[in-house]
């Protein structure tokens, strides 16, 4: 469980030090060519899935592994499976309480027997 922690923090460095390399000092901080998202944007993203994903970790009647978190302008996406519909909903609620969270979309699928 440590372990997979620690890979969730490492992993959110890895992302925070190539999106820092993508920030251009002399435009506004802006991503690519759009200028849709900026690096801060992105950045408070990345940090809001990697809570979600620690905070599903540390839920003890939820597989972390099997749920997928993606995060985009603060609303997150729940994606992969559940053992149950209970389990589902709890995912969702524990995403819910995670600071900087402004919606959850629950797609995760009930695993049948």
């Amino acid at each position: 469980m440590k372990q997979i922690k620690h890979l969730s923090f490492m992993f959110l460095a890895l992302i925070l030090s190539v999106l820092m390399g993508c920030s251009k000092t002399d435009t506004a901080d802006t991503v690519g060519t759009t200028g849709s998202a900026t690096v801060r944007d992105v950045v408070a993203d990345a940090v809001i899935t990697a809570k979600v994903k620690a905070a599903l970790v540390k839920e003890p009647t939820l597989k972390a592994t099997d749920i997928t978190v993606e995060t985009k302008g603060g609303a997150v996406q729940l994606r992969g499976s559940a053992p149950s519909r209970a389990d589902a909903e709890r995912a969702a609620e524990v995403a819910k309480q995670v600071d900087g969270v402004k919606a959850v979309k629950n797609d995760l699928q009930v695993k049948s027997a």
